[in-house]
């Protein structure tokens, strides 16, 4: 369910600015974007479980005021951002 400092050290390597980002906008979306996608797969295996559940809400929620805060600040970098982790369908 959670993940691991190496792949959390990828995904910020993957998304950052320059050489010490590691809390802009496009960084924490990335990896509340990850532990999401980890949740729901651990939620259709385990439906009832509703402590996760509410965590997946929480991250979820913290996630579109993320996104949010970006389209507002720079239109393009939102556009970029679900483009680049398939976010919108």
């Amino acid at each position: 369910m959670t993940i691991t400092k190496e792949r959390k050290k990828e995904i910020i390597e993957e998304h950052k600015k320059d050489a010490d980002d590691t809390g802009s906008p496009e960084v924490q979306i990335a990896v509340l974007t990850t532990r999401i996608n980890n949740l729901t797969e651990h939620m259709r295996i385990h439906s009832k479980d509703y402590s996760t559940r509410r965590g997946l809400l929480a991250m979820v929620s913290r996630r579109r005021s993320l996104l949010d805060y970006l389209r507002d600040i720079d239109a393009q970098r939102y556009l970029d951002i679900i483009g680049k982790l398939g976010i919108r369908k």
